[in-house]
């Protein structure tokens, strides 16, 4: 290959800790369009295969190596309804399995994907497509974020008028109120919004469907109803200490971060605050990446996380090939920013002051090993307990289900064995004319597969609304 992988990098550390904009830098078009040229056209695109909404990659880069963002933007958008938001946030599955990724050199998929919808928006070419004709039918999106607002789109351009209702005070889901503004930012999220509510799209916000918005009426008002609610059920941490003040869930602090940036007020008394104290990140993933970012803007004294699980390979293993998903270690911006990263420890106990505040951890190192049945078990190493200064622990452990208590239980929906709701291929639910998508369907995933979810179940609520037409 003539042209090296080239990616467009991060803003100045000492620059970017001090405020929430987004890290990610840009490339000049010039050299946007040499990376996109690196695509190959291979005869098997294993890009396309990886990826959740089957994007063309191969066609919309080469449109983009050509400079033709009309037509690239064109054939990527008729796959993807958010381009915007998954060249900036999804961890790029079609990446790591690129054939060229087989020699550390993947064509920046991720970077060019974003870099066409810029394009695509600053030249004018999005533009509200408003549906010829309706169909009389009306759905009811319960979820705001991506596998809702992807839901609604196909289903307002097969005519029908959608209505999406969301609890918070403005839409988005985790995409606004649970990824930082520094990885995305809500400007984006907006821009697209305007472009959907031209199209027809009818969005209610600070609405609690189930407790403000009784499940009856909706039913009565409404042909179908379809629940994108996310899995917003932590996973917890039932330990000694576990209620001492300072011991939050990851989204309570992203959350609130991302709601005072937005300009929401929010209670002095209630401000859950890295500045100054030493803070342990509890969970290794994308969220507690999010918290140690969030946590150095916030001027923490120190950040440490740990990881039950022991340290990633830096490499591929024999035993994980491409074009599979590589678990090797991952480093992140945040991380860049400074985090003491620890793994292959468990956390025995929080430990507090005379007041309830939270001010040590007790951690204890594990191993792992197989048993007879060859399931991995986690055993603690004797006499390895310690201690460590924390004054603000973030658990970031996941997410189990969505939440049961309210519109779930009301609409008497059956549940999976893990507690999601249960779904069939066409997304529809145990209940005639309820369907469900996203993670309250599936779990805790991404958020390209959310809105290939979201796709999906709007096809079958489609034909679930035009049966005997």
């Amino acid at each position: 290959m003539k042209v090296d992988r080239k990616e467009g990098g991060y803003r100045p550390l000492a620059e970017r800790v001090d405020d929430y904009s987004e890290v990610e830098q840009t490339l000049n078009e010039n050299d946007r369009m040499l990376q996109a040229s690196r695509c190959m056209d291979c005869g098997v695109p294993f890009c396309h295969w990886a990826c959740p909404l089957g994007n063309k990659t191969p066609e919309w880069q080469d449109a983009a190596y050509h400079g033709d963002w009309d037509m690239a933007y064109r054939i990527l958008h008729s796959t993807s309804n958010f381009p915007e938001f998954t060249g900036r946030i999804c961890p790029a599955l079609c990446e790591k399995s690129c054939v060229l990724a087989v020699h550390d050199q993947a064509v920046t998929i991720r970077e060019n994907e974003a870099a066409v919808t810029e394009h695509a928006f600053s030249l004018g070419i999005v533009k509200p497509m408003v549906p010829p004709s309706r169909t009389g039918k009306k759905v009811a999106i319960v979820g705001g974020g991506p596998a809702g607002l992807a839901a609604a789109d196909l289903l307002n351009q097969a005519g029908h008028t959608v209505t999406v209702f969301e609890k918070d005070n403005a839409v988005g889901g985790l995409l606004r109120f649970g990824i930082p503004d520094f990885k995305l930012s809500k400007k984006v999220i907006d821009r697209r919004l305007k472009v959907l509510e031209a199209e027809g799209i009818t969005f209610k916000t600070g609405v609690r469907v189930g407790a403000d918005l009784k499940i009856d009426k909706l039913r009565k008002d409404f042909d179908a109803i379809v629940v994108t609610i996310g899995a917003g059920k932590p996973r917890d941490l039932p330990v000694e200490g576990r209620d001492l003040k300072g011991v939050h869930f990851a989204l309570e602090f992203l959350q609130q971060q991302n709601h005072v940036n937005r300009g929401d007020k929010v209670a002095e008394a209630d401000r859950i605050l890295a500045t100054g104290k030493p803070v342990l990140v509890i969970g290794g993933g994308d969220t507690g990446s999010d918290c140690v970012g969030t946590s150095n803007r916030q001027k923490a004294r120190s950040v440490m996380q740990i990881e039950i699980m022991p340290k990633p390979s830096e490499t591929r293993q024999p035993n994980n090939p491409w074009p599979y998903w590589p678990m090797v270690l991952k480093t992140t911006s945040s991380h860049k920013e400074g985090c003491d990263r620890r793994w292959s420890l468990s956390t025995k106990r929080f430990i507090g002051d005379k007041d309830g505040n939270v001010k040590q951890v007790e951690l204890v190192e594990v191993e792992w090993s197989k048993d007879a049945a060859g399931k991995w078990v986690m055993t603690e190493k004797p006499k390895s307990a310690f201690t460590v200064d924390a004054e603000l622990v973030l658990l970031c452990m996941g997410f189990v289900s969505p939440v049961h208590e309210g519109l779930v239980n009301d609409l008497g929906v059956e549940l999976d064995a893990r507690g999601n709701i249960k779904v069939d291929a066409s997304g529809a639910t145990s209940v005639p004319g309820v369907f469900a998508a996203g993670d309250a369907a599936t779990g805790a995933s991404l958020v390209v597969r959310a809105i290939a979810r979201g796709r999906e179940t709007a096809k079958g609520v489609h034909q679930y609304l035009m049966q005997g037409k």
